[in-house]
């Protein structure tokens, strides 16, 4: 049960008070990026990634996955806050160096490593490494696969990765307790299916209208959602920052509460992020901010600059997508 991740989680809190160690790199940035095709072929995208370690944080326990092809045709993946799993990064001393998950045409995903020192970008590398090769097996198994049996897909490549991640914590004594939220958005079959766990978010922007797509698992939605405390109290709640549901806990271990399947429409904005920046950029910022970069790389870096300015504590990684 929850109460029990609960418990364990007021004695290993999510604080964004953390320590973390020195860590060379702060942002990555990347200039252009292409537009890209979904795995149906009819939907283009594109897109802007920035992760920046912040003004507080020692090191980026962010990371992230983004397709991308180079020149030769190939797929690569990403990730971010300086250590990579494929073709996004700019560091030749990455742990993760050498590996490229090859993911969905259409997937992308961030993921907000916790549990203090290297654990928590240790467990977010796991997530960005590990769902994209196994959602891409899955799904190139089945080829002609319905929503239901995506979504099935996405489910089961999210808890298969919860799994190694909690092997991992309880084999290393120096990653225990680690873990880390994921969100992602998998842009399939003229569909966008949408799953987070955690307090990374999902956003869509469409006719002017912004939606959160995902569900915080935090202690102070719970209590909200309980009618224990009102709405407008829970960004400054104690436990806004404990979770009780994350890739690395038992309670995980069937995958998201929850895969999402929306439509798609040409001029379509969505936003993946961290808590670094949904947590002090508001969403009326967000929509101004969206509304007025028509380019997502833009728009990616203009966010992560505004959560600077409003003195985010955190790492802050946002992934900005736009259908075109």
């Amino acid at each position: 049960m929850w109460w029990n991740t609960w418990l364990k989680n007021l004695w290993h809190p999510t604080s964004p008070d953390r320590p973390r160690p020195l860590d060379p790199e702060t942002t990555q940035d990347l200039d252009s990026l292409p537009s890209i095709a979904t795995a149906s072929g009819s939907t283009r995208m594109r897109f802007g990634v920035v992760s920046d370690k912040g003004k507080v944080r020692e090191q980026n326990e962010d990371n992230y996955y983004v397709p991308i092809r180079s020149n030769g045709g190939d797929e690569g993946g990403g990730g971010g806050g300086g250590t990579s799993s494929g073709g996004l990064n700019g560091r030749a001393d990455s742990p993760g160096e050498g590996e490229r998950p090859h993911g969905p045409e259409g997937l992308f995903l961030v993921a907000d490593g916790m549990g203090g020192q290297l654990s928590g970008e240790v467990a977010s590398r796991m997530a960005v490494e590990l769902i994209p090769r196994d959602l891409a097996n899955r799904l190139g198994r089945q080829p002609d696969a319905d929503e239901h049996a995506v979504q099935r897909a996405v489910r089961e490549a999210i808890a298969q990765a919860n799994e190694e991640i909690l092997v991992r914590s309880n084999l290393e004594t120096g990653l225990a307790n680690m873990g880390t939220t994921i969100v992602l958005a998998l842009f399939h079959n003229e569909r966008v299916f949408v799953a987070g766990i955690g307090d990374s978010r999902a956003y869509r922007l469409r006719e002017g209208r912004l939606e959160q797509l995902t569900k915080d698992h935090s202690l102070a939605k719970a209590l909200e959602e309980a009618g224990t405390i009102r709405p407008e109290e829970v960004s400054s709640h104690k436990f806004n920052h404990v979770l009780y549901l994350y890739l690395g806990s038992r309670d995980a271990r069937e995958g998201p509460e929850e895969v999402r399947v929306l439509d798609i429409r040409p001029g379509d904005q969505y936003l993946l992020a961290s808590d670094g920046l949904t947590g002090v950029v508001n969403d009326a910022l967000i929509v101004e901010v969206l509304q007025a970069c028509p380019d997502p790389q833009r728009a990616a870096q203009t966010l992560v600059n505004r959560a600077l300015e409003n003195n985010s504590k955190d790492n802050i990684t946002c992934v900005v997508i736009h259908t075109d």
